[in-house]
């Protein structure tokens, strides 16, 4: 029984700017090609299947492709809500598609509904637990405190004893569970939405303990908590933080009895990340930085003085630099004043103009930058004479 573990999608994301169909259609070629290649009975997908709960018509169709695609090479589809998907409107249709071997998990009454999947031994029961906002999930499922350790250790006694239930009957499962949640250990990302406001909400790693697989999404790189607790991270990077990371999946094997291996799969993204930084002289000089000219780039430029024009010398070579920044070597020129104090010592009114330029733009004027300032002073001068 062989289970590709998947999360975070985002489907319909954008990338500072760039849409990202495309690329993200491409990553379910390469799924769909694994699926077929490796045999894959099932694919898990861990929540933020889209990145926004109304997603555009095009995106609703790529889905839809999707799920047709990956069932006609002959895996089933479990799928459950993360915290940018709109629980009601993915799981729509459910029960019909349910026939088709799509699966969706997203109310809190279908908790203890696992997917049975055929081992030739203990069969694999695959529980979805779609996100849970406390504060909306606490009344149903009848907690108390509302914070996501509460209501997903809630959740989780109840998948238990829907486990414990078949073990008496005679029919034990291997428990798998799917979940959109923060656990203890991981490691964030600048493209992860906050599960929280004002708190961090993680949730106790142990919760997990009674399960033969715990497959996680949110965070965004593929991370191992524990040897059957894991983050298959995003397909895509989706943001210049995620440049080192591997994407894919994880391709989790299970016998008749118990969790045989997990296995890394890589699915290449079509464009390179480049994370470049130095001055600008230096950047556009460097033959080594050849293979970022066909990169999406985040340039930070550590030039004493904002070079003029910064973005397009840069583009001139890097053609999609999507994020730029200034970080002066030598730090922030004059750190230990003020504005106002550096205003207070100017004297003369060309002075505070050219001193206001190089505020906002980190960089001083040059001469023929002064001289348009000084002819509109005399000019200003000139007709406040004449009145």
């Amino acid at each position: 029984m062989r289970l590709l573990h998947t999360s975070d999608w985002h489907l319909g994301r954008s990338f500072h700017g760039v849409g990202m169909l495309g690329a993200q259609q491409q990553f379910i070629d390469a799924l769909v090609d694994t699926v077929r290649e490796r045999q894959v009975d099932a694919v898990l997908i861990a929540g933020d299947v889209y990145d926004r709960a109304l997603p555009g018509v095009d995106v609703v169709r790529l889905l839809d492709s999707a799920l047709e695609k990956i069932t006609a090479a002959g895996a089933k589809v479990i799928l459950s809500s993360g915290n940018h998907d709109s629980a009601a409107r993915l799981g729509f249709g459910s029960r019909i598609f349910e026939r088709g071997g799509v699966y969706l998990r997203t109310r809190i009454s279908e908790i203890a509904e696992p997917v049975l999947l055929e081992t030739g031994g203990v069969p694999v029961a695959v529980y979805g637990i779609p996100y849970l906002e406390p504060r909306l999930a606490a009344p149903e499922l009848g907690v108390e405190n509302p914070h996501h350790a509460t209501v997903v250790a809630e959740a989780l006694r109840r998948i238990s004893a829907d486990v414990q239930r078949r073990t008496d009957d005679g029919l034990p499962v291997q428990p798998v569970a799917m979940a959109h949640v923060f656990a203890s250990g991981g490691i964030t990302s600048d493209s992860e939405r906050d599960l929280t406001v004002g708190g961090v909400g993680a949730v106790p790693l142990d919760l997990f303990d009674s399960f033969s697989y715990t497959a996680l999404g949110h965070l965004h790189g593929r991370q191992e908590l524990s040897p059957s607790v894991r983050y298959s991270g995003s397909p895509l990077p989706y943001s210049f933080s995620e440049a080192r990371q591997e994407k894919g999946g994880l391709l989790v094997e299970f016998d008749g009895e118990a969790l045989v291996s997990v296995e890394p799969v890589l699915w290449p993204a079509p464009r390179r990340l480049a994370v470049l930084r130095g001055t600008l002289a230096q950047l556009l000089a460097d033959p080594e930085l050849a293979w970022a000219e066909e990169a999406y780039c985040q340039v930070t430029l550590t030039d004493d003085e904002r070079p003029a024009k910064a973005m397009d010398s840069l583009r001139a070579r890097f053609p999609d630099t999507l994020v730029l920044a200034f970080e002066p070597a030598s730090g922030p020129r004059a750190a230990n004043q003020t504005y106002s104090q550096r205003l207070a010592k100017a004297t003369d009114d060309l002075e505070i103009c050219c001193g206001f330029l190089d505020h906002v733009r980190s960089r001083k004027a040059d001469q023929q930058e002064k001289a348009l300032f000084a002819e509109i002073l005399t000019k200003v001068s000139s007709t406040e004479a004449a009145q």
